[in-house]
């Protein structure tokens, strides 16, 4: 019989060859002309007038690429990979409006081109990749974070180059900020070198190459984007499954995986497994100096919140990072976060106090972490969300931070 799970990965490992080979070594064209410059508009409008905007200028670059000798009636292909927001690296319900709406735009306005799926098979078919972001940014009009920058970017999937880039501005008129299930449920910031390498991207001039953190990694990226779709869907064993064979490609150590290894196995009520794939999830972000988990308190306290489908886990997550941290004899600072919510000075107590609790907590776990580890608290000062709703939406401005520091 056929083994269908290995088949996918080779498949999916030959994708991924292909792709480095075909943008990396294949034999030099003439230069092409040079690139449209990117577009770019700060007036703040409409969601959906900047959403237009910024895809009509996105769209009249690639026309401007448009080769004479092609046939007439043969469309250019575009994927569009899932947008995110810039600065937590999540997907929102207002990135998926926005990635809804671009490839809406594109199939509606411009014949010339189709919107393909964000799948593995599509990536020798398609033309370009399309990559977009949300930035929350401070009006110029009323001062406050109420106004989003959106970034759209196309890159050539021949040649790993940036084609056509453009911007507009978007003021935040009740759109909804809430995180998709997958990152409401996610444990951790799940932001590493792939995502800031999306991120990059999306904000990179044409004639300049996309992130080749971010490139070279397309391949597993669409079994991630169906994974997580899977999760999102509830199919928690399909989203396991997929998961795991992102894993198992070259490229397959990143946050977004392990950390759906998790999710899906906790869903799953498989707790061994999940405590591993946390361990892996910490173990990672130790490496890279880029873990930051999301402890949920009782307001004002550092008491953990008393649902237990919420605290459950809190646990063994304690657990493996003592574990993790001890074994690779690290040195860190535990850092408490708060959201905008009461003075600076009472949430710098307040964060102090809950990185506190949570070092004491990992002292017990693993008594050397003792004399090498220290607690820190940052109040608000580095929200990632800023928006002070106490919610889901910023759940990751209350985040505790392990950062590695000198011993």
């Amino acid at each position: 019989m056929i083994d269908t799970r290995s088949l996918a990965i080779r498949r999916l490992s030959a994708y991924a060859i292909v792709l480095l080979i075909v943008a990396g070594c294949a034999a030099p064209t003439p230069p092409p002309p040079p690139p449209p410059a990117a577009t770019s508009d700060t007036s703040e409008r409409s969601f959906d007038e900047a959403v237009n905007l910024a895809t009509d200028g996105l769209m009249s670059q690639l026309q401007q690429r448009a080769d004479p000798l092609a046939k007439a009636e043969a469309k250019r292909g575009v994927m569009i990979d899932p947008m995110v927001d810039a600065a937590s690296g999540q997907q929102t319900g207002a990135t998926r409006l926005l990635e809804q709406r671009v490839g809406e735009r594109v199939q509606g306005n411009y014949p010339q081109f189709e919107v393909m799926p964000f799948q593995v098979g599509n990536l020798s078919k398609a033309q370009y990749l399309v990559t977009g972001t949300m930035t929350r940014i401070e009006s110029a009009q009323t001062g406050t974070r109420q106004v989003f920058q959106i970034d759209l970017a196309a890159t050539d999937l021949k040649t790993g180059t940036v084609v056509a880039q453009a911007s507009s501005r978007a003021r935040d008129e009740a759109l909804d900020n809430n995180p998709t299930p997958y990152y409401r449920d996610s444990p951790v910031l799940v932001k590493d070198k792939v995502v800031d390498g999306y991120i990059n991207t999306s904000k990179t001039a044409p004639g300049q190459p996309a992130d080749p953190v971010y490139f070279e990694r397309v391949a597993t990226a669409t079994v991630i984007s169906e994974a997580t779709a899977a999760y999102n869907n509830e199919s928690y064993a399909d989203a396991l499954t997929l998961y795991r064979n992102a894993e198992s490609t070259a490229s397959g150590e990143q946050l977004r995986v392990l950390n759906g290894i998790y999710l899906a196995s906790w869903k799953l009520g498989r707790t061994a497994e999940a405590e591993e794939a946390f361990g892996k999830v910490v173990a990672l972000g130790l490496s890279i100096n880029n873990l930051g988990v999301k402890f949920l308190f009782n307001p004002g306290s550092t008491d953990f919140w008393g649902d237990a489908q919420v605290s459950g886990p809190y646990g063994f997550w304690l657990r493996q990072i003592a574990r993790q941290a001890a074994a690779t004899k690290v040195c860190m600072t535990v850092i408490g976060h708060t959201s905008r919510t009461g003075t600076a000075q009472y949430n710098d107590r307040l964060s102090q106090r809950r990185a506190a609790y949570i070092k004491q907590r990992l002292d017990k776990e693993a008594p050397e972490l003792t004399r090498r580890t220290r607690a820190s608290g940052m109040g608000f000062r580095e929200n990632l969300v800023g928006t002070g709703t106490d919610d889901a939406r910023d759940a990751l401005d209350r985040r505790v931070e392990f950062k590695i520091t000198d011993c």
